[in-house]
């Protein structure tokens, strides 16, 4: 360090002397000589010791000026000299003696100039740390001398421990080192960025990438990646990449396993540079919604020739609910097939694998279930071949017959099995050996073997079936193709575990800010005996119920690093432990956290500015630090030095609050320089660089100054918008207009943008090209001319930035009109600074600004015209610029006074206006729906300017959940005749309803009520639930009929003139009598009232007739006009139908068709009305029909659709339709709605249109809904019918019913 120094302060000395510096000296020495001359004519003896002191120090420093020179010379020799030689090295390496388990430090010092490259070989062999161990070899380079440190941890893993343990030995260790040195060819690569957190997901590919602010030189192309401290190699998984700006690590078809901190390092002459970022893999989406993630890191341990003990962890996401166990399968390398291991569920995460065969290779993998599901399987584990680990070490002897096994205990012990262990009978024969185990409770004699049918080949064995509470003895057989040996010694006596526990939560879970995105999680680690295989990290946004999962690998630290929140969102935190039992419990919510960036202190200020001189004073600006530090800057201390002095003075004590300061008792004519340091909550921030030496001389030009402070807000594509401050000096005028320059950056051309000058201090820029970055100045004018340009802008690329917000409008709840304006990022210091026309603050009279959390609002209280104009809006204290601006035009004011008024004015919602319904007894009930209201709401029902009360007569019914009012009245007559008016009020909402009940209205109703009642009255005692009616049977038989509680009929057989006349019918009892009549003797017309029926090729309109002969003249006419049949137009008749068939009807169709009959006597006419919604409902069917032309008509079974049919068992069901449809429809047939497969008893048979379902020996299954539906590309229809199924014998409901 001493080297170093020395040589900076040689080469700083030889260096040129710059004017200023010999300025600055012979002014001082001038300076001095004045004094001196001043204070001689005293004579104070003081004086002349004062004198003596500044002659001496004079003396002095020139002195030590000319040492100072003398040994930079040399130095400067010195270095050329070295520079025109190799590199030499000054002190080699020495022979080191070191103890086993002892760290080594091996160093060297070389002579070289520029600094040489240098290469460590052990051996001829070069060392290369990445291909250690971590943490084996450490190598530094510093100031010539080279040091390589060998970690005492990696001898002890190198070297093999001696037999004897008891002695030590000493270890030689001669090394030859040499260094091969090759000169500098270029500037190192650094990092361009910061690695940042990767979050990937199981089975997918994820990229890291890393790149470099310059071509990698030769020897920095050796790049290496790390995950959690262990070296990745290129391979078929994972694929390393490196160009001359870029290194990439890509893992193809990632599992958690892959999750943790990824380091990549780059060599350097000084070692190397790194960067880490950590990866995380998120469970991929379970097959079952519910279902747990995947185990991972399953392992196999203990590896025997037919078993092994298998281990996993488990997963962070239990899926919602408790994991209760875990299912184990295992695949032969070569095979695609994954085999079962166990039946019922493991519960802990560790379980032995018995039945392997020796010699095979084995993967695992494990599934976690819960009530949900299954998991998706965990990662296969490595693959292990079963083989005898005592194979090469074991001594066979010629025994035949072998001898028992010694040491039988319990090496493992768990809730759901034991694994016994012994040793191999010593000695042993050649001959391959098998195990039998016996057991039997503790305290009794009598043995049960446990596996006589499967013989074990290891000296291993796991029991599943004990018996919780019970303890147990064992003892193992040796057998052979010799015999079966006596057993072993008995062990001692063994129970089954119990039931393992997971590990208590850690504590003190604690949340720190860290970044923008990211917060720090710390907890507590558990105590001592409690080891857990790591933990989970979960976070939950504050207002949420859903936690997330963090890591899906568990961390050993107590300390995380949470990347990817969302920016001022607030969170809370909390952390489970892991172990082999599984996952524990939650610990206690950490406190809630907002997320924003942790407080430092701030950068350095930069681009100082003189913006104005007087005689003794300068005016200096500068601009604010690039990274605040997360808090407000709380004010700025300014030093100045004079060109001439050596040292720097304080300008000001106390912070200024201000980036401009006025700097006084100033020298005339000498040259200053200034530099600053910001300061917030976390303290003082870095010193700035010095400014440019200022000439305090003051300003008398005519032009102003240069304006100050140019900054850019609302950056969108395309445009942004610039602001300034007018300069300090106006000159000889005031300032009239500014002129906006524009350069992009890296060019040295400046181009003008207004050709006119502006007056205002702002000015938004359009027409600039998107994604590119520009630099702006400003420059004032006056009537004297223009002033020089201001200090330039910071860079800035015109894009919208992703995640940026603009204003919002609304109106709300009160009725205000609003703009909303919510930031992505602020800080706990932040403020939303609101402009009007960019002039300044809102009149407060006419706004009012609410702030919450990263939301502002501006509030209009009276929105009227003069609040129109342009409103913009600042994040302060951030270190990207976040604004926006909107501009209230007079339609937009006109929309939201709109909405406005209807908010502070609401109105009840009508549903339904007012109704009448008459009811059975002749009460009438008046009544309307409105939406539903609240408890509160309150109802007024007014009468003819009166309010009415619910009486008996008059009640009144207001059910406000469902928004319904009735007036139900019990005897209407006139003093009901008038006006009902339903006023309602629900807190702010209002309306009412108006139902002039008079003239043709009220006798309608009047009318209507009397019938219903005298009906209801006459029904109390004995009345006709039927009136005589006639009909014609098929024997030509009038047959009259009516209905009391039986069915009465009288049947003239023979219906002749004499039987005219008016038939009567009464029933009576001592209650009262009813009458029903029925006049024959008129002639009857038997035609029906006309209707209407679409087709596909137009519009049917047609009467019913009982009977049709040919001396009845039928005329049809439109609108009056006779209508003859045509091309259009088609008529006719059959025996029971009178028709008129419109083609391709129009428009010109609309209008009043009349059918007139003339029976040879009279002329009698049907009329109906094709127009308004019945044409249009017509024209819709039609257009329906000619596009689909699909339909139905069953066949097999006389019935229509949606009717119900009986068949007896055993029979043959037929079910037949006749469809049609261009292009043919699709067919599919369902049975309460499945659809139905035909094989066996089922049949369907096409021919042409007609299509057949047969159903032979129809049973009771197949009592159902059968329907078909068709479909083509025009549409799809759809026929059904309901089959009964009945025994023989039996009547159906049907039958009994009728």
């Amino acid at each position: 360090t001493i080297s170093e120094l020395s040589i900076a302060a040689a080469l700083a000395l030889t260096s040129e002397i710059s004017w200023e510096s010999k300025l600055r000296r012979e002014t001082t020495i001038i300076e001095l000589e004045k004094r001196g001359q001043k204070r001689v004519r005293f004579g104070n003896e003081m004086e002349k010791l004062e004198k003596a002191v500044i002659r001496n120090c004079r003396l002095l420093r020139v002195k030590a000026d000319r040492k100072a020179l003398e040994k930079a010379r040399r130095e400067k020799e010195y270095i050329e000299l070295l520079s025109s030689r190799p590199p030499l090295i000054w002190i080699p390496l020495r022979v080191h003696a070191v103890w086993e388990r002892m760290g080594v430090k091996l160093t060297c010092t070389i002579l070289a100039s520029p600094p040489p490259q240098v290469t460590w070989y052990k051996n001829g062999v070069r060392i290369d740390p990445r291909l250690a161990p971590a943490g084996k070899y450490r190598i530094q380079n510093k100031f010539g001398m080279l040091t390589l440190d060998i970690n005492s941890k990696a001898w002890s893993a190198e070297i093999p421990r001696p037999v004897l343990q008891n002695k030590e030995a000493l270890i030689m260790a001669a090394w030859f080192c040499s260094c091969f040195t090759g000169l500098l060819t270029g500037q190192e690569a650094d990092f361009a960025f910061s690695l940042k957190p990767l979050f990937s997901r199981e089975k997918e590919p994820f990229t890291l990438s890393c790149f470099f602010s310059s071509d990698l030189l030769q020897y920095q192309r050796d790049i290496s990646w790390f995950r959690d401290g262990e070296f990745l190699k290129d391979s078929d998984r994972q694929q390393i990449k490196c160009l001359d700006r870029e290194a990439s690590l890509t893992v193809l078809g990632a599992y958690k396993e892959d999750e943790g901190f990824y380091t990549v390092r780059v060599p350097t002459l000084d070692g190397y540079n790194e960067q880490s970022a950590y990866v995380f893999v998120r469970d991929a989406a379970a097959a079952t919604a519910g279902a747990p993630g995947s185990p991972l890191n399953v392992k196999c341990h203990d590896i025997n020739k037919d078993c092994l003990l298998l281990s996993w962890v488990a997963p962070s996401d239990s899926g919602g609910s408790p994991i209760f166990g875990y299912f184990i399968e295992r695949c032969e390398v070569g095979t695609d097939e994954w085999v079962p291991c166990n039946e019922m569920p493991v519960k802990t995460c560790r379980c032995p694998v018995l039945c392997l065969t020796e010699g095979k290779t084995y993967q695992f993998r494990v599934k976690a279930v819960n009530h949900s599901g299954i998991s998706n399987p965990s990662k296969a584990s490595d693959p292990v071949t079963m083989k005898d680990p005592s194979e090469e070490k074991r001594v066979m002897s010629k025994i035949k017959i072998p001898l028992p096994p010694t040491n039988v205990h319990a090496s493992e012990i768990k809730e759901d099995y034991v694994v016994l262990s012994w040793n191999e009978p010593d000695p042993r024969g050649k001959e391959p050996l098998s195990y039998y185990v016996e057991k039997s409770i503790a305290g009794s004699n009598s043995w049960q073997n446990v596996n006589l049918e499967t013989a074990v080949n290891s000296p291993r064995f796991a029991l599943f079936d004990l018996v919780k509470g019970k303890s147990y003895c064992f003892r193992v057989r040796s057998a052979n193709k010799y015999g079966v040996s006596e057993p072993s010694l008995p062990s001692e006596p063994i129970t089954a575990g119990t039931t393992l526990a997971p590990l208590p939560p850690p504590s003190q879970v604690l949340a720190f800010r860290d970044s923008k995105t990211s917060v720090v999680v710390h907890w507590d680690k558990l105590k001592e005996g409690q080891e857990p295989l790591g933990y989970y990290i979960y976070c939950r946004e504050v207002g949420t119920d859903e936690w997330q999962t963090v890591n899906n690998k568990p961390v050993t630290c107590n300390k995380f690093t949470v990347p990817g929140l969302q920016p001022g969102k607030e969170y809370v935190f909390c952390v489970k432990s892991v172990s082999e039992a599984g996952v524990g419990d939650s610990s206690p919510e950490s406190d809630p956290i907002i997320v924003r960036p942790a407080i430092s202190r701030p950068s350095a200020p930069r681009d100082f500015a003189l913006l104005s001189c007087g005689k003794n004073d300068m005016t200096i600006g500068w601009k604010a630090p690039k990274h605040k530090g997360g808090g407000k800057i709380l004010g700025y201390f300014l030093d100045q030095h004079d060109a001439v002095e050596l040292g720097w003075h304080e300008v000001n004590i106390r912070p200024i609050a201000q980036r401009v300061y006025k700097v006084t008792n100033l020298n005339e004519g000498h040259f200053y320089e200034f530099r600053a340091c910001a300061t917030n909550m976390a303290g003082v921030g870095k010193v700035s660089e010095p400014s440019d030496l200022f000439k305090c001389e003051e300003w008398t030009m005519p032009q102003p100054g240069p304006p100050y402070d140019v900054r850019f807000t609302e950056v969108r594509d395309a445009n942004l918008m610039l602001h300034w401050e007018a300069p300090l000096y106006t000159g000889t005028g005031p300032v009239t207009g500014y002129y906006i320059d524009v350069c992009e950056e890296g060019s040295e051309e400046w181009k003008q943008l207004n050709k006119q000058p502006t007056a205002s201090t702002h000015m938004r820029v359009s027409d600039l090209e998107t994604g590119k970055c520009y630099i702006f100045r400003v420059r004032a004018l006056n009537k004297a001319g223009i002033g020089p340009p201001s200090i330039p802008s910071d860079p800035v690329v015109v894009e919208t930035k992703p995640g940026t917000n603009e204003i919002e409008l609304g109106v709300d709840k009160e009725g205000f009109v609003y703009m909303a304006f919510e930031t992505p990022d602020m800080c706990d210091s932040s403020e939303f600074i609101w402009s009007k026309d960019y002039e300044g603050p809102p009149d407060p009279n006419r706004v009012k600004i609410e702030d919450k959390g990263n939301k502002s609002k501006i509030i209009l209280k009276n929105a009227s015209e003069k609040d129109l104009g342009t409103y913009s809006v600042e994040v302060t204290d951030i270190d990207d610029e976040i604004s926006a601006s909107h501009t209230l035009t007079q339609e937009e004011l006109d929309n939201l006074r709109k909405i406005s008024h209807e908010i502070r004015n609401p109105l009840i919602e009508l549903i339904s206006g007012w109704n009448i319904d008459v009811l059975e007894k002749g009460e009438v009930r008046l009544w309307l729906e409105v939406e539903k209201l609240s408890p509160e709401a309150e109802l007024h029902l007014i009468f003819n300017g009166k309010e009415l009360s619910s009486t008996p007569t008059h009640k009144i019914n207001f059910d406000r959940a469902n928004g319904l009012i009735e007036l139900i009245i019990q005897d209407f007559c006139d003093d009901d005749k008038g006006t009902y008016t339903a006023q309602l009020q629900d807190g702010k909402a209002k309306n009412q309803f108006t139902l002039a009940l008079v003239d043709d209205s009220f006798d309608k109703v009047e009318a209507e009520a009397a019938a219903k009642q005298r009906d209801w009255r006459r029904k109390q005692g004995p009345h006709f639930i039927e009136n005589l009616q006639w009909k014609v049977t098929e024997d030509c038989e009038v047959l009259l009929t009516c209905k009391v509680s039986i069915t009465i009929q009288l049947l003239l057989c023979i219906f002749t003139k004499e039987d005219k006349g008016i038939y009567k019918a009464v029933v009576s009892d001592n209650r009262g009598e009813d009458i029903t009549e029925l006049d024959l003797s008129k002639e009857a017309l038997s035609a029906k009232p006309l209707k209407v029926q679409p087709t596909a090729e137009g519009i049917r309109i047609y009467s019913e007739v009982k009977y049709y002969t040919d001396y009845m003249k039928t005329t049809w006419y439109h609108k009056y006009k006779r209508l003859e049949s045509g091309e259009r137009l088609k008529s006719g008749s059959t025996m029971d139908q009178i028709w008129l068939h419109i083609l391709n009807p129009t428009d010109s169709d609309k209008g009043k068709y009349t059918l007139e009959i003339f029976d040879g006597k009279d002329s009698h006419r049907l009329s109906t009305d094709l127009s308004g919604k019945a044409f249009e409902e017509a024209m819709i069917h039609f257009y329906l029909s000619f596009f689909v032309k699909l339909y139905f008509k069953p066949l097999a079974v006389n019935c229509h659709c949606n009717t119900v049919f009986t068949i007896f068992l055993k029979q043959t069901l037929c079910l037949t339709c006749c469809i049609s449809g261009d292009p043919y429809p699709e067919i599919t047939w369902f049975k309460n709605e499945k659809v139905v497969v035909f094989k066996d008893r089922y049949k369907m048979d096409v021919k042409g249109i007609v299509v057949t379902i047969t159903i032979e020996k129809v049973c009771s299954d197949d009592t159902g809904k059968y329907s078909i539906y068709v479909k083509n590309k025009y549409g799809s229809e759809t026929g059904q019918v309901t089959i009964s199924v009945y025994k023989h014998g039996e009547e159906p409901l049907e039958l009994r019913e009728k």
